[in-house]
């Protein structure tokens, strides 16, 4: 028989954690067959894979789908189930069972949790409507392009930090992300940007521009504490502190106790907008994209996760 929402496509990332492919996979198909759930697997095999067999499922008439893998797994997932700034069809649910470094946006609506305790929420019929994002930037070719999130953006030191960590072999593990950091810190200098949200603007000397729809990135880190994803709202943040701002807060960061501070300005708006003198690196749920002039704005509750 089908789950209560239908049919269920397994999403998976093989590369994302050590034991996605031996353990995790065969954990939940075991559990999804002994509750009766009909359900398929299909593998990524490059990065933009997530996108495609999103669409291919959506296309097959497929609406219920689970991403197995980390965030950059989820995004490309989410961008394939949307056509524009519209799902390709009515009913789609999306769930995640995380099993990358970071599956950040697992912690925001409390599904970070083993495989065998994924089985159970994936077999029962809960959902809860979400705010989707869209990022506007410029991409590698210098024309305007458009990115769709469900975690967190971010401009800036962030954004490099990304960008420089793709470069580095995965073999690292999380020393890779400290390589990336130290990276960061030489490659972004505070520079002079104009924030514009729905009832406020800014002039400020700035390294990291943050905007959240969930609460964690970097594998744990509680950024914006305040962040809600079914409220129509980011939580944006600008730190325009020195260029090692950022890195020195991560220890406060992963207990979220970095706020207040001084030199963190905090809003909360539905879109936001940002133009610098020179180009700053632009990334959306663990993904490059592009660089600045860049804006973001909600479609409210405009996707249902699977809790």
């Amino acid at each position: 028989m089908a789950s209560p929402l239908g049919p269920l496509r397994l999403i998976v990332n093989p590369r994302a954690g050590g034991r996605t492919r031996k353990h995790v996979v065969p954990t939940l198909r075991t559990g999804l067959e002994e509750r009766g759930v009909e359900h398929d697997v299909v593998e990524t095999a490059g990065p933009a894979d997530a996108e495609a067999l999103a669409r291919s499922a959506v296309e097959e008439g497929v609406r219920y789908l689970v991403a197995v893998g980390g965030d950059g797994t989820l995004h490309g997932l989410v961008n394939g189930v949307f056509d524009g700034e519209a799902p390709r069809a009515e009913g789609i649910v999306v769930g995640v069972v995380p099993t990358g470094s970071g599956s950040d946006f697992a912690r925001t609506v409390g599904l970070h949790m083993r495989p065998e305790l994924a089985v159970g929420h994936l077999a029962s019929e809960a959902t809860m409507p979400v705010d989707v994002g869209v990022a506007s930037f410029t991409g590698a070719d210098g024309q305007p392009a458009t990115r769709l999130f469900l975690n967190l953006a971010e401009v800036g030191y962030g954004a490099e930090v990304v960008r420089l960590a793709q470069r580095l072999p995965r073999a690292l593990g999380r020393f890779r992300y400290l390589l990336a950091a130290w990276g960061g810190i030489r490659a972004v200098r505070r520079q002079p940007a104009r924030v514009e949200l729905a009832h406020a603007g800014s002039d400020l000397e700035l390294v990291e521009l943050v905007v959240a729809n969930g609460q964690f990135f970097g594998g744990g880190m509680r950024v914006a504490p305040r962040a809600l994803p079914d409220d129509g709202r980011f939580n944006v943040l600008a730190f325009t502190g020195d260029r090692g701002q950022v890195f020195r807060l991560t220890t406060q960061m992963f207990q979220g106790r970095h706020l207040p501070d001084p030199h963190i300005r905090e809003w909360q708006s539905p879109h936001v907008t940002i133009t610098t003198e020179h180009g700053l690196r632009v990334e959306a749920d663990g993904e490059s994209l592009g660089t600045t002039p860049a804006s973001f704005r909600l479609l409210p509750r405009a996707l249902a996760v699977k809790i």
